[in-house]
């Protein structure tokens, strides 16, 4: 009796493990492969849900099915100009025949090696075609859509789908960037010394015209003060012509007080006779 049962958990278990061992599932962002002695099985891969192999002779390999990012190592890159660029650029991939991918490549670390050398080269020569301003203001987004289709084209044969290929960013080589960094700061000295030059020169025209339109009108106040003056002279001569005409004799005493004023001054000596037509007044 104990034998017996025994044999039945035996047969149980085995039963067991071989349903275990036949079925597998694949999620939903996966695809497999079912492997044989190390050859692919069938024509084509499993989607997701619950499926079944040989048990024991059957292997399952599975596959990302997502878009998956590939990082490249920044790379130097000789433009039309003959200028040297580094660029880092990254992939956007997915596998979309896991078949054709696993017999062409096995490893995902495989594809990649290769999707490396694709992507890599791609990029030097579209970009080797145009001049280093073209690729890095007017007309990148149009490269790298070139770029991205020439790639996929390319790895298509492989079971890869390269969604997209995109520049993270463009750097120049460090002896590049000292060079340009020597010329650029050469150049806005040049441009600072020509606005110097040019304040300078404006300074001195504003100057000049300064100095001009002060001895203008300082001549013109000058003519004005001597009109004035003038026309001020000639009234008070008109005034004291006038006065002389009404009265001389008060005009002789008046003129003769301040003859007297301007030398009949303290410690002031004069001698004269007591006939002097000038003391006349004081007789």
């Amino acid at each position: 009796m104990k034998r017996s049962a025994l044999v039945i958990l035996i047969l149980v278990f085995i039963g067991v493990v071989s349903i275990m061992e036949c079925a597998y599932t694949v999620d939903q962002t996966e695809r497999a492969i079912v492997l044989q002695f190390g050859r692919p099985v069938g024509d084509d891969s499993y989607g997701p849900g619950l499926h079944f192999k040989m048990p024991f002779i059957q292997d399952v390999i599975y596959f990302d099915s997502r878009i998956l990012d590939y990082d490249a190592k920044p790379e130097e890159i000789l433009t039309e100009d003959k200028k040297n660029m580094v660029v880092d650029s990254y992939a956007k991939w997915r596998i979309v025949d896991p078949l054709t991918f696993y017999r062409k490549f096995k490893t995902i670390p495989s594809a990649l090696v290769r999707l490396d050398d694709v992507v890599r080269g791609q990029l030097r020569e579209v970009l080797g075609r145009y001049e280093l301003k073209e690729i890095v203001a007017h007309k990148r987004k149009d490269l790298l859509e070139e770029v991205t289709i020439r790639t996929r084209k390319q790895l298509a044969a492989f079971g890869i789908d390269v969604v997209d290929v995109r520049i993270r960013r463009t750097d120049l080589p460090p002896e590049n960037q000292r060079a340009i960094f020597n010329r650029m700061r050469a150049e806005r000295e040049r441009q600072a010394k020509q606005y110097r030059a040019e304040g300078q020169e404006m300074a001195a025209k504003i100057r000049a015209q300064a100095d001009k339109e002060r001895a203008v009108i300082l001549s013109e106040a000058q003519k004005q003060a001597q009109i004035i003056r003038g026309e001020g002279e000639a009234e008070a001569t008109t005034i004291y012509a006038k006065a002389l005409e009404e009265a001389p004799s008060f005009y002789e005493f008046k003129r003769s007080l301040e003859a007297y004023e301007k030398s009949l001054k303290e410690n002031t000596r004069v001698i004269m006779t007591p006939n002097s037509p000038f003391l006349k007044h004081f007789r």
